[in-house]
């Protein structure tokens, strides 16, 4: 990327901050492209801007601001990073709480891959059992 590019993506997320001063960073790195669709989907139901950025040149942005307590946000800035602009402060998080599984999803989706080869070996011993059992019929 260009320098003269890199400054127009700086330039362009400081206009951003300013015209929209609430704004959350997230981590995007565990979504797939389903979830990262619906997520998308639902920031722009939900007014909500969500803009996808290199951490570098968020970092520059951030190091640039006059607020002290926005200049410490560069240090957890790891992995693939959105940014969510929003003019109502709480409407990424009931976004993200509509677009993300809950814990208590999350905790039942394990517990079913855990459970998924032990069902497959119970199916494969029904299935054998009943081999046996047809060719003992004939």
């Amino acid at each position: 990327m260009r320098k003269e590019e890199k400054l127009d993506i700086i330039n362009a997320i400081s206009a951003q901050l300013e015209e929209t001063p609430n704004f959350y960073i997230t981590d995007i790195a565990g979504l797939n492209a389903e979830k990262t669709h619906a997520l998308r989907k639902a920031c722009f139901e939900a007014g909500v801007k969500l803009v996808v950025t290199k951490n570098t040149l968020f970092t520059k942005v951030l190091e640039a601001s006059e607020n002290e307590e926005m200049k410490k946000l560069a240090e957890v800035l790891a992995g693939p990073t959105a940014i969510m602009y929003t003019v109502a402060p709480n409407a990424p998080a009931k976004v993200i709480n509509f677009a993300i599984k809950s814990r208590e999803e999350m905790i039942a989706d394990i517990v079913s891959l855990l459970l998924s080869p032990i069902r497959n070996v119970m199916s494969a011993l029904e299935h054998k059992d009943d081999d046996k059992a047809e060719g003992s019929a004939e």
